[in-house]
């Protein structure tokens, strides 16, 4: 199988190539919005990964949101649909669903995403869906949660430095459950998409098994360091003040970049798993080892 995927110089784009290239012909196309293209894919695939994602700095522009996650997802589903290739997986988000929930995620979810991130994937996944697709193709859109690995400089390398440098974490008051997913399950999600035609096409919440607290993670870390943990359980109240003074002073901790360390975000994995038939191969807690041990050899 031809396989095209956009994006593919990124975090996923890499592991996903390295992860297909045994089994399949692997085309990486770098694109990005140009008012009224088209492209040419030849292939029996195509794996659009290609977008803008969060700006934890807030130096971007909203329009820069809405041309490469929308824009460009039309451009290239548009040509999907011209094109002899059958298969197309769109790299959406949780985000597209919901920035904040109470309960676990699931696809039953009414979307109402608050970003300028979230709304342009989820504007990408209307129009999608919006579309009448032949009998001979399949579509499907993938929201996976925070997706980590070696290489991966996300904020689980924030929590690592932390530990290294032996810095009490403050925020132990913050009592949350998070979800978290392997690089390597997402790549083994995508790759049983291409080669399984009995999928149901839609929309797919892509998780790890298991969700942890950052204080357990920061326990995990230190496990992984040899290090004792120390936790600190500062008022959440000042913490918060904090965040928002780093919304406009660039400080490192900003509301943003708190509410992912420190949020309930709890995605369901039952839709996937039930139409794979089979289990992930990478268990949670074995997936966050690996990436935490990632970091240990950079630094």
């Amino acid at each position: 199988m031809k396989t095209v995927i956009t994006g593919g110089s990124g975090f996923v784009g890499k592991n996903l190539r390295e992860y297909l290239k045994s089994s399949h012909e692997v085309e990486v196309k770098s694109i990005r919005f140009v008012p009224n293209q088209h492209f040419d894919f030849k292939g029996n695939a195509i794996i659009h990964l290609a977008g803008k994602a969060h700006d934890l700095k807030n130096v971007a522009k909203p329009s820069d949101y809405y041309e490469a996650n929308f824009e460009l997802t039309k451009q290239v589903f548009d040509s999907f649909l011209k094109s002899d290739a059958t298969v197309f997986i769109f790299l959406s988000s949780v985000k597209a669903a919901a920035d904040q929930i109470k309960e676990m995620l699931t696809e039953d979810v009414v979307p109402n995403p608050k970003t300028h991130y979230g709304i342009s994937k989820k504007q990408a996944e209307e129009y999608l869906l919006s579309k009448e697709l032949p009998a001979d193709k399949r579509l499907y859109i993938l929201r996976p949660c925070m997706i980590h690995g070696p290489g991966n400089k996300g904020n689980l390398n924030l929590l690592y430095n932390f530990v290294l440098k032996n810095i009490p974490w403050p925020l132990g008051a913050f009592n949350n459950l998070r979800s978290f997913l392997s690089v390597e399950n997402i790549c083994f999600v995508i790759n049983e998409l291409l080669e399984n035609k009995e999928i149901p096409n839609g929309i797919y919440h892509i998780a790890d098994d298991h969700s942890l607290s950052t204080n357990e993670l920061i326990q995990r870390i230190g496990m992984n360091l040899g290090k004792k943990t120390t936790i600190w359980k500062v008022s959440p109240w000042g913490i918060k003040t904090i965040a928002r003074i780093g919304d406009y002073l660039s400080l490192p901790l900003n509301s943003e970049r708190l509410n992912k360390l420190t949020e309930n975000y709890v995605v369901s994995n039952s839709k996937i798993k039930k139409a794979l038939k089979k289990e992930f191969p990478v268990a949670t807690q074995e997936g966050l080892d690996t990436t935490i041990k990632s970091f240990k050899k950079h630094n």
